[in-house]
């Protein structure tokens, strides 16, 4: 029977028969492996005293003993390319889970165990069946470990996923390009489609205009590349905007005065301001062009596509971080539609931990992926089909003029001074000059 299958496991049910034999023979089998290639008994942990894990002499109990022992003493080398986390950020989470009885020790599996099966699922794409060879549990073990992941990662987003700060950041305020301009400026939104996998009764709301089925998520960033907001669960037949308007009906809110950069595909209001539509924007359209900017729209594109680039980068650490929400898992579509709130979850932990980008790029990690899924990239343009953001567009179309004229203006003076102010020049050096 396959886990995903089934309506309900039991919490609290103990392990299965193999579970209580894996609790004697992991345990063995680690400590037969601990011996060097000369034969020298290594040094016993010195993580699982701080863990506060039970031992048995002197491996943690894990439920693959070995390889979880390994990851968590290695440095960031081996460790990190299997569990795309590094050893000293899992222990932090798992005391964490622990410390707020998000996730429990069980018979036979530590906190530390249960949280690296869950991100090795989200890193691989794994099904129930290669993680119950993979780890030595059953598979309704394997469901029931991972539901309680999804349940404890979710239940983080409070703490994890929080509004940005309504100060100017030091990343604008130090830049002479935005500084002046975009101070109000809090962050930058993108919606991004997660493929799924869905029966044919399901699968006609999520079908989008590629015709392939997907959730579309929202996603908001701030400039340190952390996730201030993840909206899951719309089909993929939503607009961008109509994802946005459902979830500020949910709750998102962008402080009076404050706004976030969004594309094309948005309205354009006070709290949302989008490019201006049929003008050059992307950087590197311009690049190819090697075109300067000839009025104050083309500035305004050229410095939102600069700055709004963030969420690009935040986006690209994910799906780097999480390859899973690149392809169609075959879970059950209520584990499908959680799984870009954990991913974001987990991304905002390793940040907050230090997690090293630079080692992304060096990773190439295998993962069970289905046939290639083409999906939309975005909203070209806003297609009005959100009465209460068609209300705000003038107000926004004013905001945006006033942005985009006063930073012509100084672009026009910095262009014929002959002389320049430090800030002149830092202006100039940013157009590429």
């Amino acid at each position: 029977m396959d886990p995903e299958d089934s309506s309900e496991f039991e919490e609290e049910e103990e392990e299965d028969d193999d579970d209580d034999l894996m609790l004697f023979i992991l345990p063995a089998l680690y400590l037969a492996t601990t011996e060097t290639e000369t034969g020298t008994p290594r040094q016993p942990s010195k993580l699982s005293d701080a863990t506060g894990i039970k031992t048995t002499g002197q491996a943690p109990v894990f439920g693959d003993a070995k390889w979880i022992c390994k990851v968590l003493e290695d440095d960031r080398g081996q460790g990190y390319g299997k569990l795309r986390v590094e050893p000293h950020i899992l222990l932090e989470l798992s005391r964490y889970l622990r410390s707020n009885n998000l996730l429990r020790n069980t018979k036979g599996l530590s906190v530390e165990g249960k949280i690296g099966i869950f991100i090795y699922m989200l890193s691989r794409n794994a099904s129930f069946q290669i993680l119950s060879n993979r780890f030595k549990h059953s598979t309704e073990t394997i469901h029931r470990h991972i539901k309680a992941c999804f349940d404890a990662v979710t239940a983080m987003t409070g703490e994890f996923v929080k509004p940005p700060s309504t100060q100017t950041h030091w990343k604008i305020s130090s830049d002479p390009c935005y500084g002046p301009y975009f101070e109000n400026c809090i962050g930058a939104i993108d919606g991004i489609h997660v493929p799924m996998t869905l029966s044919d009764s399901e699968a006609a709301p999520y079908r989008n205009r590629q015709e392939s089925v997907s959730q579309n998520v929202m996603l908001a960033c701030d400039f340190d590349l952390n996730f201030v907001h993840v909206s899951c669960g719309r089909e993929g037949s939503a607009s961008d905007a109509a994802v946005l308007y459902s979830a500020i009906e949910s709750g998102f809110e962008v402080p009076i005065g404050k706004y976030y950069l969004v594309d094309g595909g948005y309205a354009n209001t006070p709290s949302f301001l989008a490019p201006y539509i049929e003008v050059p924007y992307h950087t590197k359209e311009q690049e190819q062009n090697n075109v300067q900017p000839r009025n104050y729209r083309e500035l305004f594109n050229l410095r939102h596509a600069q700055l709004r680039g963030h969420i690009k980068r935040a986006v690209g650490l994910l799906k780097m971080r999480f390859p899973i929400l690149n392809v169609a898992t075959s879970y059950r579509k209520d584990t499908q539609l959680k799984i870009p709130a954990a991913a974001v979850v987990l991304h905002n932990i390793i940040q907050r931990q230090g997690g090293d980008e630079e080692l992304l790029s060096d990773q190439t990690i295998p993962f069970a992926s289905r046939k290639p899924v083409t999906l939309p990239s975005g909203d070209d343009t806003y297609g009005y089909d959100v009465a209460a953001f068609n209300n705000e567009c003038n107000m926004g179309n004013a905001l945006r003029d006033g942005i985009a004229q006063r930073m012509w203006a100084d672009y026009e003076r910095s262009m014929y001074m002959p002389d320049f102010t430090i800030e002149e020049v830092g202006l100039k050096e940013c157009q590429g000059e």
